[in-house]
């Protein structure tokens, strides 16, 4: 990925719009995160938003490769931006 930090925070807003142009998955997220569309409004660029954006595409694989698929992304580059953005202790599956 390259951008560093700008570049995670645009493809966070990228799967963020992704995200909310599927009524389903949109509330999915609001559910799985606590958001309310209220604070999704006002606070969408935030910094906690977008890592909960990154958050929950990251979490299932599917996502991660029909928003790839959709945004014509390498699959490897959404958790790329997740770690770029910190915020998280990395998971190690060993």
């Amino acid at each position: 990925m390259t951008g560093g930090r700008e570049g995670a925070e645009t493809l966070a807003l990228r799967a963020l719009a992704w995200i909310a142009s599927d009524a389903e998955m949109l509330g999915e997220f609001l559910a799985a995160t606590g958001v309310t569309p209220d604070d999704l409004r006002r606070q969408a660029g935030s910094a906690i938003v977008l890592v909960a954006v990154l958050d929950f595409l990251v979490a299932d694989d599917q996502r991660v490769v029909r928003f790839c698929d959709a945004a014509g992304l390498r699959y490897d580059l959404p958790l790329q931006a997740r770690s770029a953005l910190g915020g998280a202790a990395e998971t190690h599956w060993t």
